[in-house]
C-alpha cells in the first residue's frame, strides 16, 4: 500500500492491488467529481462515495494526520475542551478498506459517546465523474440497499449482465442504521430487526441511497472503546473480458483468518512492498548519490503499489504496473512498458509479467471501434461498466502508434538483460505479428513511416503518441496536425525494434534470413529519417511529419527520444541534446514539452509546456547512451531536485515554470501522483548515470 498527498493540502490517496482510495485529511469521503473526485475505487469504478464520522451529529476536528491515521476532537474552548478524542487508522488492502476508531473519554467520569457513519456507494464510473461534463445513459440500471445486523450492503445493477456491490461490516455491530436524515434509525442490536433487499429506484432512476450507522459507546472514567470497519469492494466484471480478481497474482494472501485491522494490513502490505524494494539488487546502494537513493527507494515503494492484476497468454495470474491514480490504475500498453524498460536492470520481473500480459491482449481481428488490428498491441485495458457496455472505447482500445514497437524493445531487451530466452520463445509468434502490424497497418509498407489516424470523432484518441491530447501535436501556431501524422519519436521506436527484434531472430529464434531483412528496414529508416524531419532552419528534427508529408515544426522534447533510440548519428545527437538543454526547453526542473516561447506553449499545458519526468528519464538514457554524460547528469540533477520538493516521489507531471522564477517545482493541478513511469523515472536515471547500461 502506498499513500501521498495528492499535490492538494487536504486529499491523500491509498493505493494497493488494483484498488485505490482518495480520502480527506480526516479520513472521510464526501464524494467529490471532476478534477477532485474523492473515494474507494476499484476496477474504474467508486465503491464508497460517503464515509463521514461524526459525534453526536457535530464534525469533529483535526489535530494530526498522516496517511494512514487522523487525530481528531470535538470543537471546544480552553476552559471546556472536547470531551472526546477520536482516533482514526485507515489502510488499504485490495478490494479492501479497513478501520479501526478509537475513542478515549478526556473526563474523570463515565460517559456516552454517540459515533455516526454516514455510508453510501454510488457506483459511478471513472469516466462520469471527470471534469469533462459528460453524462452517459444507463437504461436498465437500479441501487439497493441491504441493512443487516453487521452493517449494511449496496448493490447495483445494471441488465444486460452486469452487477456490483460494496458491503460494510462493523465489530461491533451498529446499534442503529437508517437513510440520512432521517428522523427515526432502525434499531439494529437485536439483529431480528435488519432489512434487506429494500429496493430503492426504478430502473434508469438512481437517488441516494446513502445510510447512517449509529453506535452508542459506554466509556468509563478516562477510559476507551474501539469500532473496527471493513469496506470490501465486488467489482462488476465483463462477461467478454474477465477481469482478475483485484487481488489475483499476489505473492502474499490477505484474507483467511489474518487479523484485518489496519495495522495488520499495513505491516502485511509493508513486507510485500519491502521485499519488493530491498530486493537484489539493490539499486538505492549503486549510487554515491544520496538524494537519488532516496527518490529510487520511493519509487520502488510505488511501482510495488500501483501494479494491478493481469492474465498471460494462458490465463496465469500476472502483476504489472498500472499507469496511475486516480485515472489510470490499469494495464496501459505505453505507460506499462517504458516503466517496464526503467526498471529493467534492477526489477526485471516487471517486464517479464508486462510481456506476456500485453501478448494475452495483443490484437487478433480488425474493429474499428476499437482500434485493434492482428498484431497491434493495446493502448489500455478497462474493466468498467462504460467500458463493458460500449459507452467508451476503452474496454480493450488499440490507439496507440508507439506501444506495438516498445513491446518488441522491452522483449529483446530483456531477453538480452537476463540471458532468459524462454520467454522470447513462448512469444516469438506474437513478435512477429507485432512486426506484420507495424508494416502493414502501421505505414511502413504504405508511405514509409510509423502512423496514426485522429480518432476523436469516434469517441477515442485525437493523438495516438504519448502526447495524446488533444493539439499536442502542432505547428509553431498552435494548429493540430491532421491526416496520417508520423511523430518522430514513434520513428526511433520503429528502428529500434526492427534492429532488436533482428536480434532475436539470429540468436534466439534461428531465423538469419529474416534478420537481414529487419535490419536491412531499419537502416532504411534511419537514413531517410534526416531528410524528411530534419528542420533546417532550427537545426532541430520536427515533432511530426502531417498528413500531407509537411513538418510539425514546433520544438517539442520529443526530440530527445531519438537519442535513446540511437536513431540520429553523433553530431545531429549532441547538437540535439545541447539544444534540450537551452533555457527555453530547460527550466531548471526539467526539460519542458515545448519550448518556451512558441505560440502553443503554456506552462500549465499537459502536453504542451509541462515537465514529465519520464520524458526527461528517456532524455537523460539517450544523452547517456551517446557519452553525453554531463549533458545526462544535469537533467537528472533538475528532477532529483524537483524529487526532494515532493518527498521524493516525482508526480506524473509538472507545471513548466524555471526555477529562475519559482525556488520550489509548481505542481500541475492535475497530475496523477504515485504514476507508474514517473515512479521508475529515478531507476532510469540511475542508469543514466551511474548504473548498468542498457543495451
Amino acid at each position: 500500500m502506498t499513500g501521498t498527498s495528492t499535490g492538494r493540502d487536504r486529499d491523500r490517496v491509498l493505493v494497493d492491488g488494483g484498488t485505490f482510495a482518495v480520502l480527506a485529511s480526516d479520513g472521510d469521503i464526501t464524494g467529490g467529481r471532476g478534477a477532485a473526485p474523492d473515494g474507494l475505487f476499484a476496477r474504474d469504478a467508486r465503491h464508497l462515495s460517503r464515509w463521514q464520522l461524526s459525534v453526536g451529529g457535530q464534525a469533529l476536528t483535526v489535530l494530526t494526520s498522516d496517511d494512514a491515521s487522523a487525530v481528531m476532537v470535538l470543537p471546544g474552548t480552553r476552559d471546556e475542551p472536547s470531551p472526546y478524542t477520536v482516533r482514526r487508522d485507515q489502510a488499504l488492502a485490495a478490494g479492501v478498506l479497513a478501520e479501526r476508531l478509537t475513542v478515549v473519554n478526556n473526563l474523570p467520569r463515565a460517559v456516552t459517546a454517540a459515533l455516526e457513519l454516514t455510508v453510501d456507494a454510488d457506483f459511478a464510473d471513472q469516466f462520469e465523474l471527470r471534469s469533462d461534463r459528460r453524462h452517459y445513459a444507463k437504461p436498465g440500471a437500479s441501487r439497493v440497499v441491504e441493512e443487516h445486523a453487521g452493517g449494511v450492503t449496496f448493490r447495483y445493477r445494471r441488465e444486460p449482465g452486469w452487477s456490483a456491490s460494496t458491503s460494510v461490516t462493523a465489530d461491533p455491530p451498529p446499534t442503529a442504521a437508517g437513510p440520512a436524515g432521517a428522523a427515526d434509525r432502525i434499531d439494529m442490536s437485536g439483529g431480528e430487526h435488519a432489512t434487506a433487499g429494500v429496493e430503492l429506484d426504478a430502473p434508469g432512476h438512481l437517488p441516494g441511497t446513502a445510510r447512517v450507522l449509529s453506535w452508542r459507546l459506554d466509556l468509563p472514567p478516562h477510559g476507551s472503546a474501539r469500532i473496527d470497519l471493513t469496506a470490501r469492494a465486488m467489482p462488476g466484471s465483463a462477461a467478454t473480458d474477465a477481469a482478475p480478481a483485484p487481488d489475483a497474482g499476489r505473492a502474499t494472501a490477505t484474507g483467511g483468518e489474518e487479523d484485518t485491522g489496519p495495522q495488520a494490513v499495513r505491516d502485511r502490505i509493508a513486507r510485500e512492498v519491502a521485499a519488493f524494494r530491498d530486493a537484489e539488487p539493490r539499486p538505492a546502494g549503486l549510487t554515491g548519490w544520496p538524494d537519488l537513493a532516496h527518490a529510487v527507494r520511493q519509487g520502488l515503494a510505488d511501482i510495488a503499489g500501483l501494479r494491478v492484476p493481469a492474465t498471460g497468454p494462458d490465463g496465469e495470474p500476472l502483476r504489472v504496473p498500472g499507469a496511475g491514480t486516480p485515472w489510470f490504475l490499469t494495464l496501459f500498453g505505453r505507460d506499462s512498458l517504458l516503466t517496464s524498460l526503467f526498471c529493467l536492470p534492477y526489477r526485471p520481473c516487471v517486464a517479464a509479467h508486462t510481456l506476456r500480459a500485453l501478448a494475452a491482449a495483443q490484437g487478433t481481428r480488425d474493429d474499428p471501434a476499437r482500434l485493434e488490428q492482428p498484431g497491434r498491441i493495446p493502448h489500455e485495458l478497462r474493466h468498467g461498466e462504460l467500458a463493458h457496455f460500449g459507452q467508451v472505447p476503452y474496454g480493450r482500445y488499440y490507439g496507440s502508434v508507439d506501444a506495438t514497437p516498445l513491446f518488441l524493445v522491452l522483449l529483446q531487451a530483456y531477453t538480452e538483460h537476463t540471458g532468459d530466452t524462454a520467454i522470447a520463445r513462448r512469444l516469438e509468434q506474437h513478435a512477429r505479428a507485432a512486426v506484420a502490424w507495424m508494416f502493414r497497418d502501421g505505414g511502413l509498407d504504405d508511405g514509409g513511416w510509423l502512423v496514426y489516424r485522429s480518432d476523436e470523432q469516434a469517441g477515442g484518441l485525437a493523438n495516438q503518441n504519448w502526447k495524446d491530447s488533444a493539439g499536442a501535436i502542432c505547428f509553431t501556431d498552435g494548429t493540430q496536425a491532421t491526416g496520417a501524422i508520423a511523430v518522430a519519436e514513434a520513428q526511433g521506436y520503429a528502428y529500434d525494434a526492427l534492429c532488436r527484434t533482428a536480434r532475436l531472430a539470429e540468436t534466439v529464434w534461428g531465423d538469419p534470413a529474416w534478420a537481414r531483412e529487419l535490419r536491412a528496414a531499419a537502416l532504411d529508416l534511419r537514413r531517410r529519417f534526416p531528410a524528411e524531419f530534419w528542420l533546417v532552419g532550427a537545426d532541430f528534427p520536427a515533432l511530426a511529419l502531417d498528413g500531407e508529408g509537411r513538418q510539425v515544426d514546433a520544438l517539442a522534447s520529443d526530440a530527445g527520444h531519438l537519442l535513446w533510440s540511437k536513431m540520429l548519428d553523433e553530431d545531429q545527437a549532441r547538437r540535439v541534446a545541447r539544444r534540450l538543454l537551452e533555457p527555453d526547453f530547460f527550466s531548471g526542473w526539467g526539460v519542458r514539452t515545448l519550448a518556451a516561447g512558441q505560440v502553443p506553449y503554456h506552462p500549465l499545458s499537459y502536453h504542451r509546456g509541462g515537465i514529465w519526468p519520464h520524458d526527461n528519464a528517456v532524455i537523460a538514457l539517450g544523452m547517456a547512451a551517446y557519452g553525453l554524460d554531463a549533458e545526462a547528469r544535469e537533467v537528472a540533477e533538475a528532477l532529483v531536485a524537483a524529487a526532494g520538493h515532493n518527498g521524493w516521489r516525482l508526480p506524473e507531471v509538472i507545471s513548466g515554470y524555471g526555477s529562475d522564477l519559482q525556488p520550489r517545482p509548481v505542481p500541475y493541478p492535475h497530475a496523477c501522483s504515485p504514476q507508474a513511469w514517473a515512479a521508475a523515472t529515478p531507476l532510469a536515471l540511475l542508469t543514466a548515470t551511474a548504473g548498468p547500461k542498457s543495451g
